[in-house]
C-alpha cells in the first residue's frame, strides 16, 4: 500500500526527530511541556500531522496506482 519512497521518507523523519531531541543540553522536554501544561497541545499536535502526512501518502499512492493501471 505504501511505496518504499514513502517508508523511507516516514523513517528519515523519525530518526531526525530523535536527533532533535537529544541535541537539547539540560533541557527536559517532559519536564518543560508538563510544567507549562501543554503537552496534550504537542501531542494533539504531533498526532493531527502524522494523520495528515498518512493521509496525503494513502491518497497519493492511490493517484499513482490508478495512473500505472491506465
Amino acid at each position: 500500500m505504501f511505496t518504499s519512497r514513502g517508508c523511507l521518507l516516514l523513517v528519515f523523519m523519525v530518526m531526525l526527530s530523535a536527533t532533535l531531541f537529544a541535541q537539547a543540553p539540560g533541557a527536559e522536554p517532559e519536564n518543560m511541556f508538563t510544567s507549562n501544561g501543554k503537552l496534550g497541545v504537542v501531542i494533539a499536535v504531533v498526532v493531527t500531522l502524522l494523520v495528515g502526512l498518512f493521509l496525503y501518502l494513502i491518497s497519493l499512492d492511490r493517484k499513482i496506482s490508478r495512473l500505472e493501471k491506465k
